[in-house]
């Protein structure tokens, strides 16, 4: 009975995966639109820059910010 539930869900699994392969065709991404008018595309240090530097530039920002109004609400100790 084992068995026959694994190769059950492995038919499944490979249905669903082959269904979604053929949903998917990314050679229409090739096909133009009309109106379609894309830009230049990024340099790879643009690409570093937005992707990789900006969000450990925010997310320092927000730690600073997160640590800056934690300390001003620290009692000194008393005793």
């Amino acid at each position: 009975m084992d068995k026959k539930n694994a190769l059950r869900a492995g038919a499944v699994s490979a249905g669903t995966a082959l269904m979604m392969l053929l949903m998917t065709s990314p050679a229409l991404a090739l096909t133009r639109d009309d109106g379609d008018d894309p830009g230049k595309g990024l340099s790879i240090g643009e690409t570093l820059g937005l992707y990789v530097a900006a969000p450990i530039v925010i997310f320092l920002i927000i730690a600073g910010l997160v640590m800056v109004g934690d300390k001003s609400r620290k009692q000194p100790n008393q005793g």
